[in-house]
């Protein structure tokens, strides 16, 4: 055998084996078939049996297409999981030196600098009109999981690399070149060491709602957090046998399964999973999260497929172009984006400028906006009355210009005029004194304020401490609780009556924090009898139609008498009128789902609304609510962008965490707080220890995630004692606030 028809011989056998590897002990007939044909031709070869072996060569590779476009069409949904785990899949080095027509690698290699799992590139795609050449640059940000795939991490990426590629994403908005991403992990690295897993997703999601030149994400594997970090974009395009999800299928069965320690769950349990999760493209493209399939050839794209990387050229520049044309004001707009989608176009031959103008740039930003803010509404259960809702509406209308006219024209107007007035009030008391000082007089008036400016302040005793206006149901346990430090600084047990009434959960030795029901801070924080719920009818619901959900679901609802893990009002604080989303731990560890996605945008806009300050109060968050697939995940970035508009727009934003803080939400909408305050005893992170340790091996140290960890790395601005979380909130709202607050 010649060294063509060997290597040749031996791509057949990487096929077969690839085949083996993604239906994992299925599919034998067709494996057995090909194994036969190859064995067959590799023994009449040796015996120099064949007449013409390329010819028999040849037949060969066309029996390998047919039956693996056979299977093509019989693959499950954690075979496709398998296709993109897999090393013979392409990568994005393939990718950078196969679509683009040249690159320059920047950022550096090292582990402190760019993160080896990251790979960022300044690309060039040379376009024509006619016979001019036109060159276009453009940022390729994204996880590279091959070419030295020993050091790559597995396209996991630590902090520093999310770090390192929003660096970049302001590098490219500097310079006004669109930005693709390839989205090539299973999650990020869940590890809290400077700037923290969580902190640095929720500064890249909050960045890139707000970049001003056209983004363009292309999933391959997108798992979760690790996905979002760099895909909130225009336009979201996704390979034919890509997955996109809140959770690998193995994550969810071993939670499912309760697997404990280095227990693997079941097989069949794992095949569940991912069919329930709804991961797949088709899925996505269904609930609107994505906006193109990308087709891939029979069984996955691997690096000599060169006929799918032209393929991918087209789409990623179709992609950016819809973009561009999108965000102008021109006439035609539609036919120009339909022009681009007819059959079998060279888009390489219709050269469009990328660069955009202020007023386009700012209508992009307002467009990606739109958009995901949109999403997911209809996986919300949403039982208001149908008059309800349309008072809902028309309150919007007639409301939200009244205040925009009341905070932007007359408002505006009135504090110019109460500044003049100020001004000359105080110039006339300086004119004053300066007559009345020969004769005595304003002396006393003098002395007076000096003393009031140089004195200590008078500080009202507040004893809320000894009648709260809500009790926990547990101050009636008639025993004896002994707190967790007692063996390290020797506390006292404490009598429950006490301990979950008078101290409101907190051990007057050693100032360890028990829990407390949501309930509590409703009542003992804000102003009695000022809290008015609002959007209560929207339920949590199941809109995979997750096997088992239901139940829980109704479980939760009758346990806490709440609908849905947030609870959104309004409230007032010493007379401050401020909008409140809380995340209460306990409907279903506080998971987020839709809903409360629902929810939490609205109170975003009711706050922006009404300019007032809006609260966010995470009495207990284990992430988002697996259970919700996508329509989970894509609450991280719709959030966010609430947020970012109601921050822009002047707000004051505010995040008070507690007891345990984890996962999606800490990694978007509650991690891009300029202002994030803890309980004290609260947990901070992006997984918790049993996730890390099944994803990393690695056990972490002792109070790995405790508020104080999360303080020193700049997370968190300061540390609160739940007795006196109601004065430093109020002293919050006295020295911190947006420019357009006007409740001081």
């Amino acid at each position: 055998m010649d060294n063509l028809l060997q290597k040749r011989f031996i791509s057949l056998s990487d096929r077969l084996s690839y085949i083996q590897d993604i239906f994992a002990g299925k599919q034998q007939e067709s494996v057995s078939l090909l194994q036969k044909q190859l064995d067959e031709f590799k023994e009449k070869d040796s015996q120099n049996l064949l007449e013409n072996p390329y010819a028999a060569l040849c037949s060969l590779e066309e029996l390998f297409s047919d039956v693996e476009s056979r299977l093509d069409a019989l693959i499950s949904p954690l075979d496709k999981v398998r296709i993109v785990r897999h090393p013979q899949r392409i990568s994005l080095r393939d990718i950078l030196e196969n679509v683009y027509d040249n690159f320059t690698e920047v950022g550096g290699a090292d582990e402190y600098s760019l993160d080896p799992s990251f790979v960022m590139a300044r690309a060039v795609i040379v376009r024509r009109r006619g016979k001019k050449r036109y060159t276009q640059s453009v940022m390729v940000i994204g996880q590279e999981k091959g070419h030295g795939a020993e050091f790559r991490n597995g396209g996991s990426a630590k902090p520093w690399g999310n770090a390192k590629a929003r660096q970049f994403m302001r590098v490219a908005e500097t310079e006004g070149i669109p930005i693709h991403c390839y989205i090539f992990t299973p999650g990020s690295y869940p590890i809290e060491d400077y700037p923290g897993a969580a902190q640095q997703i929720a500064r890249n999601i909050y960045c890139m709602a707000g970049l001003r030149v056209p983004v363009v994400s292309i999933i391959s594997e997108g798992g979760s957090g690790g996905a979002e970090a760099i895909g909130l974009a225009d336009r979201r395009l996704m390979l034919s046998n890509g997955y996109y999800s809140v959770i690998s299928p193995e994550g969810a069965a071993a939670i499912e399964g309760r697997c404990k320690g280095g227990e693997r769950p079941a097989q069949e349990l794992v095949e569940k999973c991912a069919y329930n999760l709804k991961l797949t493209a088709e899925d996505n493209l269904g609930f609107g999260y994505i906006d193109k399939i990308i087709k891939e050839p029979p069984l996955g794209a691997r690096p000599y497929h060169f006929e799918f990387f032209r393929q991918l050229r087209q789409e990623v520049i179709r992609a950016t172009d819809e973009v561009v044309i999108s965000a102008k004001l021109t006439p035609f707009k539609g036919m120009r984006i339909a022009r681009r989608n007819k059959p079998n176009i060279n888009l390489d031959e219709m050269f469009l400028s990328w660069g955009l103008s202020k007023s386009e740039k700012n209508r992009l930003c307002r467009m990606r906006g739109d958009k995901f803010l949109a999403l997911a509404r209809k996986a919300v259960v949403d039982k208001r009355p149908f008059m309800a809702r349309c008072m809902h509406s028309l309150d919007d209308l007639i409301m939200t210009p009244w205040m925009q006219f009341k905070y932007e024209f007359y408002r505006k107007h009135q504090r110019k005029i109460q500044g003049f007035i100020e001004t000359v009030d105080n110039e006339w008391d300086v004119f004053k004194g300066w007559i009345c000082k020969p004769f005595g007089k304003g002396t006393k008036q003098k002395e007076d304020k000096s003393n009031e400016l140089m004195s200590l302040s008078n500080w009202s005793e507040d004893h809320r401490h000894n009648r709260w206006n809500y009790l926990s149901p547990r101050y009636k346990i008639d025993q004896a609780v002994t707190c967790p430090n007692a063996g390290v600084y020797g506390c006292p047990d404490l009598w429950g009556p006490d301990l979950f009434a008078e101290f409101a959960g907190v051990c007057n030795h050693c100032g360890h924090h028990f829990p407390m029901e949501p309930e509590w801070y409703v009542s003992n924080v804000f102003d009695k009898d000022s809290v008015k719920e609002f959007n209560k009818e929207i339920e949590s619901g199941n809109p995979l139609e997750y096997p088992g959900l239901d139940k829980a679901l109704e479980a939760a609802k009758k346990k806490t008498g709440h609908k849905s893990a947030c609870m959104t009002f309004e409230a007032r604080i010493d007379g401050t009128k401020l909008v409140v989303a809380m995340l209460m731990g306990t409907f279903r560890g506080g998971s987020f789902g839709a809903a409360e996605g629902y929810k939490f945008v609205e109170a975003a806009e009711r706050a922006a609304k009404n300019r007032c300050p809006f609260l966010a109060y995470v009495h207990g968050t284990a992430g988002i609510r697996i259970q919700e697939g996508t329509h989970g995940v894509i609450q991280m970035p719709r959030c966010t962008i609430a947020v970012r508009r109601y921050i822009e727009n002047g707000g004051l934003y505010m995040v008070c965490y507690d007891t345990n803080s984890f996962a999606g939400p800490v990694a978007s909408f509650l991690g891009c707080s300029p202002y994030q305050f803890a309980i004290r005893s609260s947990n901070i992170g992006f997984a918790g220890p049993g996730v890390i340790k099944s994803t990393t091996g690695m056990d972490v140290p002792p109070k790995y995630h405790r508020c104080y960890r999360a303080l020193t790395r700049g997370h968190i601005q300061a540390i609160w004692d739940r007795r006196e979380m109601r004065n430093n909130l109020i002293q919050a709202l006295q020295t911190i606030g947006g420019r357009n607050l006007y409740y001081r």
